[in-house]
């Protein structure tokens, strides 16, 4: 873990060289097919990470959101999955609230995850079993169980649909969603929502971060994400402490009952 951890920092001094607080980057940017943005920070970050942890664990096949992917990681043990920088247009805009995040899965399973959010001073480390890390503080996911007591992030959609059924307080959105998972581990907020179309790159590093907090990551009927898959897409999702996911879960259900069918 120490050398991924100052690998992450190194990693991250790359993109702070070209991020400027509170205005716009420095870094070249453009748009990728399908119109997301990408920088010149991405590419210089993803670069460095893979050939770096390629060389700390030259069996472990790559899953990135800057490479082009390669279906042999479906056939292999371990598999690096990195996003250089989660919450690419906050980076773009001067906000504090994107990451670098590296995850190790062993036979599909986050046993490593590293989100490290260079502008916000915050690097969150775990490993399997040996729980959650703030910089050098254990974390541990809140107590709330009550939907009325939790400060809820997400999308302003999905908080709208759920504030028409439940009262919670609404907390104001985390653009990363790598983050937006690591703060309800060290109880910035008591649960995240996450809307469908996330991929493995995003939350990989978070969920075992979350996990090992004592929180909860699953799909709106409650099973676990699942990762390396040959579409690495995942649906709607809740993260949540440990002791709210069932009545924020049930709630969800709710939302979506809700919701009017398409003929």
């Amino acid at each position: 873990m120490p050398a991924i951890r100052e690998t992450c920092i190194e990693a991250g001094a790359i993109a702070l060289d070209l991020f400027r607080p509170g205005a716009q980057t420095a870094a070249r940017t453009w748009s990728k097919s399908g119109g997301s943005p990408v920088t010149e920070a991405d590419i210089g970050v993803d670069t460095f990470l893979r050939i770096r942890l390629s060389a700390l664990l030259p069996d472990a096949a790559w899953l990135s959101e800057e490479t082009a992917d390669d279906e042999l990681r479906l056939s292999r043990r371990f598999v690096w999955v990195v996003d250089p920088i989660d919450g690419t247009r906050a980076y773009m805009s001067g906000s504090p609230d994107w990451a670098v995040c590296v995850a190790l899965l062993d036979a599909g399973r986050p046993v490593l995850g590293i989100v490290h959010a260079p502008a916000s001073l915050a690097t969150y480390t775990a490993t399997l079993g040996a729980g959650a890390f703030r910089n050098a503080d254990r974390i541990l996911a809140s107590e709330v169980a009550s939907l009325q007591e939790a400060r809820i992030s997400g999308p302003k959609p999905m908080l709208d649909a759920l504030a028409r059924l439940e009262a919670f307080t609404a907390a104001d959105k985390i653009p990363s969603l790598a983050l937006r998972l690591a703060r309800v581990a060290d109880r910035t907020i008591d649960a995240g929502l996450v809307s469908p179309d996330a991929r493995d790159w995003d939350i990989a590093a978070a969920d075992l971060i979350l996990s090992e907090a004592g929180g909860l990551l699953t799909a709106g009927d409650g099973a676990p994400a699942v990762y390396n898959r040959k579409q690495p897409v995942h649906g709607m999702l809740v993260a949540s402490a440990g002791a709210l996911s069932e009545p924020l879960l049930r709630a969800m259900q709710r939302v979506r009952e809700a919701q009017p069918q398409r003929a």
